[in-house]
């Protein structure tokens, strides 16, 4: 026996000293005695007596191998022996440890009532067996004064350390390894020729993985597609005899270069698996539009939920293209952009970029003749329609301005509505504006508004007063409106009181009879809504009600468009969709609201109508222009004329989609990363694009890959625009991802996966399980049970006594407590 602590048993004497004096002055001696007892195991306890004593309690490390080369049911077994071991444990201390390219943690696997369920291992952990570091594991983790021994369930491939080295540490500390051989994978039936994917793919974007696999039998399989060790779905396929073609399709949304692992598995075969390098880009989109900020909300957080990397202008002239792989055009009047910059976006979409057009009430027909068309315009698959009248429209306004358009500001809004439509008006348009309360005057006759300002101030000075007759100032705008030469002629009537009739409905039939049209809108709750309605009616036109006088605007501007035929139009239309593609999958085109409005547009020839609108006009055109993409979306994607869209539940996908389609299928350069087996080395080549920058000096540019290799390469110029470096990387084999320091449009993430030896590795290593075992004394595939048998072996152990020490003083206290008090409780007891 030893003490922890022997500079307590220093005080020795004085614990003797003490207890001689208080048993000289104790009354009652037993209550002393205890007292002197306990008092003396306190002290005892505090000096940490240990004894040392040989245990054959054992502590079992059970090692199970969850590496990429074992089969499903290797990791079944697995689990079954992990449970087994732990049911048949008794008072032995036992651990499971998963290992793989070395010791896992919980992630490897799941206990719970059932006990333990082993998984395979994720990732880069699972590509190597380590079975050196997995044995080095279990002897750190193993507690000292037990006897060890270790349980190794593995198929007994290692492509990491030394299992024999290992074995010879066991050997020398006389530990055993107990083997339990698991079968491995069979070699599969069907084998896979090749695997190709594209060379850029995007973040959350589908993309297709194309096989060719070569089978002895037809079997229907399932394709599992994992990247970086997370499994992002499988989906059913047919396997032919003999060799074939396969299409899988999967989708990443984190941006860098992947390690994409894909597994077909077939009933009574083992799994066929493939794996490579993906480089995936976060797409930037370049947002160019003069919508006020915020009406552009629904749009811009449908792509940023789709992975889309966002910056917005409203100045279509400043920011450069370069390093945007979309740029949009949103409600963008395209005509008055100068021609230098119309060049240039012609240009991106030449060399590679995707243009998106999106229509809305900004853009107009141009006024020049069809020769001259821009650089622009030749890159677009369609052109804006003029207004279906060449010849100029005539438009009168009959505005009331009775003494009751005071009332809840109608007279102002008027006003506004009077200003918008003087500023729709094409050049060889006329215009009529006629103000009316008891009586009728010209606030300007027909004719061409050659001063707007000043028509818009004559407006603006308008000022009610009077009654309100509508007859006379309706039937002077139709005799003054009907000898005009105009193709389209319309009379709009704007009121808010009640008047005589007269003879306005033998206007009406006038009107209608010289293809005029009238339009009336009733302002307020106290009109003649019947008369109203029924003068329309009888010229062809629309009659329009509101009690609210704020969206005056809107209505008077739409109507004047829609009954002069312009380039927008505004009415309900539905959309129709004229050619199924890959774009609409998942949309639901099917269930698509009306739009509210569109931009007439005309599609060219060559170009591929998707939707269409209105008697198959375009809603939404594509075409290829050079080595990249142009669209355009004739209405808008804010909630003027999609007010119904940006609530439709496909409206996310069906913008993400548009968007998508878009994105450049070609690199800009060549980056590429190559192994040299022969010198063992990466070979690195960055070939730059015409459209991209030579610099001066290539930049800092790193490879990282398995293991937490981290390395410079060093980039040398091997020719013009081509630059090549070159490192060893040893026998590393799974990812390697090669970045610059910082990010650069010439040099891209680049990588590349060498296919490691774990996928490469069928069966099992029996003799090497059979050799650690016999070479430490252990067993190969013994029963579970018999892992807990020590062989007479024995441990030193160190047996603490200072618990048992102050139990005992516990209980001396009590023992003196009683003895002191039991005569006083049994007088208590005896009295009651």
């Amino acid at each position: 026996m030893s003490l922890a602590h022997a500079w307590v048993a220093a005080l020795a004497p004085l614990a003797v000293a003490w207890a001689v004096w208080e048993w000289r002055h104790a009354s009652r001696k037993t209550p002393a005695a205890l007292k002197i007892l306990s008092i003396w195991c306190v002290w005892l306890a505090l000096a940490g007596p240990q004894l040392r004593v040989h245990t054959g309690r054992m502590a079992v490390a059970v090692l199970v191998d969850t590496s990429e080369s074992l089969a499903d049911a290797d990791l079944a077994r697995a689990s079954r022996l992990a449970n087994e071991i732990e049911a048949a444990r008794g008072r032995h201390w036992v651990r499971v440890i998963p290992f793989a390219r070395g010791p896992l943690s919980a992630e490897a696997g799941e206990y719970g009532k059932g006990g333990w369920t082993l998984r395979r291992a994720a990732g880069e952990a699972g590509q190597a067996t380590d079975l050196e570091g997995a044995l080095g594991a279990a002897l750190a983790a193993m507690p000292a004064g037990l006897v060890p021994r270790v349980a190794l369930i593995t198929d007994g491939h290692e492509n990491r350390g030394s299992a024999a080295r290992a074995a010879a540490l066991y050997q020398q500390l006389g530990t055993p390894i107990d083997a339990f051989a698991l079968a491995g994978r069979a070699r599969p039936e069907l084998t896979i020729e090749s695997a190709a994917m594209p060379a850029v793919a995007y973040a959350g974007e589908k993309f297709a993985i194309d096989l060719v696999v070569r089978s002895p039998r037809q079997a229907a399989g399932t394709i599992e597609i994992s990247a970086d060790g997370k499994v992002l779905g499988s989906s059913p396929v047919q396997i032919e005899a003999g060799a074939h073609n396969l299409r899988a399709y999967a989708s990443v949304s984190q941006p860098g270069v992947t390690g994409i692992v894909g597994a077909i598995r077939v009933p009574g075969s083992e799994d066929a698996r493939f794996s490579r390098a993906l480089d995936l880009r976060r797409p930037k989109l370049l947002y160019i539009s003069q919508d006020p900020a915020g009406t552009e909300r629904h749009l811009l957080d449908a792509l940023r939920a789709a992975q889309f990397e966002i910056d917005s202008s409203q100045d279509a002239l400043k920011p450069k293209l370069d390093g945007y792989q979309v740029v949009i055009l949103n409600n963008q009047d395209i005509e008055s952009l100068a021609d230098a910059r119309k060049g240039e976006i012609a240009a991106y979409v030449r060399q590679g970029g995707g243009l998106l057009v999106i229509g809305g009430e900004n853009n107009v027909h141009p006024e020049r003749t069809a020769t001259t068309e821009d650089a622009l315009s030749r890159a677009l698959p369609a052109t804006i329609a003029p207004p279906r009248a060449p010849e100029a429209s005539c438009v009168v306004l009959v505005i009331d301005k009775s003494e009751s358009m005071m009332q809840g500001h109608k007279i102002e809004v008027a006003r506004l509505g009077a200003i918008g439509i003087i500023e729709s008006l094409k050049p060889t348009d006329l215009l009529g504006v006629i103000i009316f309360d008891n009586a009728f005057r010209w606030l300007f006759p027909i004719g061409k508004v050659q001063d707007k300002e000043q028509l818009e101030r004559l407006i603006s000075g308008i000022e009610p007063s009077g009654g309100t007759q509508i007859p006379p100032a309706l039937a002077e705008a139709y005799h003054q409106i009907a000898p005009v030469q105009a193709q389209y002629k319309h009379i709009v009537l704007l009121t808010d009181g009640v008047s005589e009739e007269g003879d306005s409905y033998g206007t009406a039939r006038k009107a209608a009879a010289g293809n005029i049209s009238i339009s009336t809108i009733g302002l307020g709750r106290y009109i003649n809504q019947p008369f109203l309605e029924n003068l329309a009616a009888y010229s062809n036109g629309k009659s329009y009600f509101l009690e609210d006088p704020s969206g005056l605007q809107e209505v008077l501007l739409r109507d004047v468009q829609e009954h002069t035929q312009s380039t927008a139009v505004e009415k309900d239309l539905q959309p129709v969709t004229l050619k199924k593609v890959e774009l609409l999958e998942g949309v639901g085109m099917e269930t698509a609201p009306p739009l509210g409005g569109y931009i007439r547009f005309t599609a060219k020839p060559e170009a591929e109508t998707i939707l269409g609108i209105d008697g198959k006009e375009p809603l939404l055109t594509r075409w290829r222009y050079g080595l990249g993409l142009a669209a355009i979306f004739t209405s808008d994607a804010k909630s003027r004329w999609a007010s119904r869209w940006v609530s439709w539940q496909g409206f996310d996908k069906f913008w993400s989609n548009v968007v998508r389609d878009l994105l450049p299928r070609a690199r800009e350069g060549e980056a590429k990363v190559d192994y040299d087996s022969a010198s063992g080395e990466l070979v690195v080549d960055y070939r730059l694009g015409a459209s991209v920058e030579d610099p001066a000096v290539a930049p800092e540019i790193f490879a990282l890959g398995p293991e937490g290799f981290r390395q410079p390469v060093e980039m040398s110029r091997a020719a013009e625009r081509w630059y090549r470096g070159r490192l060893p990387i040893g026998d590393l084999q799974g990812l390697f991802r090669v970045r610059p320091a910082a990010p650069t449009r010439a040099f891209p993430e680049a990588g590349l996966y060498l296919a490691t030896d774990e996928l490469r590795e069928y069966g099992n290593d029996e003799a090497l399980l059979r050799q650690l075992a016999q070479a430490t004394g252990g067993r190969f595939n013994p029963e579970p049970r018999q892992v807990f048998d020590a062989g007479g072996r024995t441990a030193l152990s160190t047996l603490e006594l200072w618990p048992g020490l102050l139990g005992l003083a516990l209980l001396l206290n009590l023992a003196e407590l009683g003895a002191r008090k039991w005569r006083g409780v049994l007088e208590t007891l005896r009295r009651k």
